[in-house]
């Protein structure tokens, strides 16, 4: 964790030790004030993908783990403000669209999805991001 104050508001960051964070530089969640705001979340679990070949299993996976990490800057699901949600097939849209409802149905953020090339483990079929406001 990392503590930062300044003229502006205080900065927190948190790592949470994903295989990645070390080698390029960053960490799993900034809190800014009143923001805070996750990297992008995967379905990687203790370095390793689970739910290979699920789209709704691993969206649910990568969610669980933004939330958690927003947790740990005081920020529940229904601080979440926007979404981003990151798939390798656009024939996992609908899977992956209904797993984010059944966590941000009642919530309703500002949501994105697009379809990308591919990320960082062929594994991975979706990355998600979020960003929660505590103003």
């Amino acid at each position: 964790m990392t503590a930062i104050a300044g003229e502006g508001p205080v900065v927190t960051r948190l790592g949470s030790g994903g295989p990645w964070e070390a080698r390029y530089g960053y960490c799993r969640v900034v809190r800014a004030g009143s923001l805070a705001i996750t990297a992008g979340c995967t379905s990687t679990v203790d370095g390793r993908v689970v739910h290979v070949g699920d789209p709704a299993a691993q969206t649910a996976q990568a969610l669980r783990i933004g939330l958690d990490a927003l947790a740990e800057v005081g920020a529940g699901p229904g601080d979440v403000v926007r979404t981003r949600m990151y798939v390798t097939d656009r024939s996992h849209a609908d899977e992956v669209g209904r797993a984010h409802n059944a966590v941000f149905g009642a919530v309703r953020p500002v949501a994105t999805m697009v379809v990308v090339a591919g990320l960082i483990d062929p594994e991975h079929l979706v990355e998600v991001e979020l960003e929660a406001w505590l103003g």
